[in-house]
């Protein structure tokens, strides 16, 4: 039995919290080449599916300095994908998805009024044959639950290209640094107290609270049979090296990012 194998049939006959399956592995490639890897993850929309992940992973420039990331000056062309087998939690297939259209034209999204100014894009896919899916949506207010500052909440990615049993995500936990409800730089994001690492830029984050206990949105308290899961945006990276303080994009951008764009195939 292949590696593949055992961790399929352990998977069958556990519970597996549903973030962990959400987040997906990237590899972002020039002319085949690997040049680094990221996180992701899908939202499905309008019968469309769309791989939600930073910006500057795509482009393969610092979002603020326009600097290549990469140390020998390559830029992405393509991104592989490693998405679940359908039917066969466990198991994954990494599926290549350009980046560019003809003539260097990027078919990533950016927002329609932030541009490039926000760090996180959409990037419309061809659905794949014989995948599941595990997506988020930003277009539903979610539920209830309190998040303020101090409060924890998880960033579910895949530090320095890490993973747990095959390509399950990592979760790392941070606390809440700024007023979640007003904008930090002027700009709609706010910021978490976390030591992330590279290779968690794209990750979604999530308040995450176990069965029992969840206190709401105005206070109240209620009791809950399962786990409870309020997707709340997309981490970036930190804003300094020095600092444990990262950015995370709120959930409302892709929202508005993916709404521009079906707008504009209504005209």
């Amino acid at each position: 039995m292949g590696t593949a194998d055992i961790y399929h049939a352990v998977m069958s006959q556990v519970q597996i919290a549903r973030p962990s399956a959400a987040s997906l592995y990237l590899q972002l490639r020039s002319n085949g080449m690997e040049l680094a890897s990221a996180t992701g993850f899908l939202v499905e929309h309008d019968d469309e599916l769309y791989l939600v992940t930073s910006r500057h992973v795509v482009r393969g420039r610092h979002n603020a300095t326009d600097e290549p990331l990469s140390p020998n000056g390559a830029f992405p062309d393509s991104v592989t994908i490693f998405h679940h087998v359908a039917g066969a939690l466990g198991r994954w297939i990494p599926i290549d998805a350009p980046l560019y259209k003809a003539g260097e034209h990027p078919k990533w999204l950016e927002h329609p009024t932030h541009k490039g100014a926000v760090d996180l894009v959409a990037l419309e896919l061809v659905r794949p044959d014989s995948v599941d899916v595990y997506p988020y949506d930003p277009f539903q207010k979610g539920p209830s639950v309190a998040v303020g500052v101090t409060d924890i909440v998880s960033i579910i990615g895949f530090p320095f290209g890490l993973a747990a049993a095959g390509k399950l995500a990592i979760w790392t936990q941070g606390s809440v640094a700024t007023e979640p409800a007003l904008d930090y730089g002027n700009l709609p994001c706010f910021l978490v107290d976390s030591r992330t690492r590279p290779g968690q830029s794209g990750s979604p984050v999530v308040a995450y609270r176990p069965p029992g206990p969840v206190i709401s949105e105005l206070g109240g308290m209620s009791m809950s049979v399962g786990p409870v899961e309020k997707f709340l945006g997309v981490y970036s990276g930190r804003v300094h090296p020095d600092s444990d303080l990262g950015l995370v994009w709120k959930a409302s951008l892709i929202a508005e990012t993916i709404g521009a764009k079906l707008a504009g195939d209504d005209l």
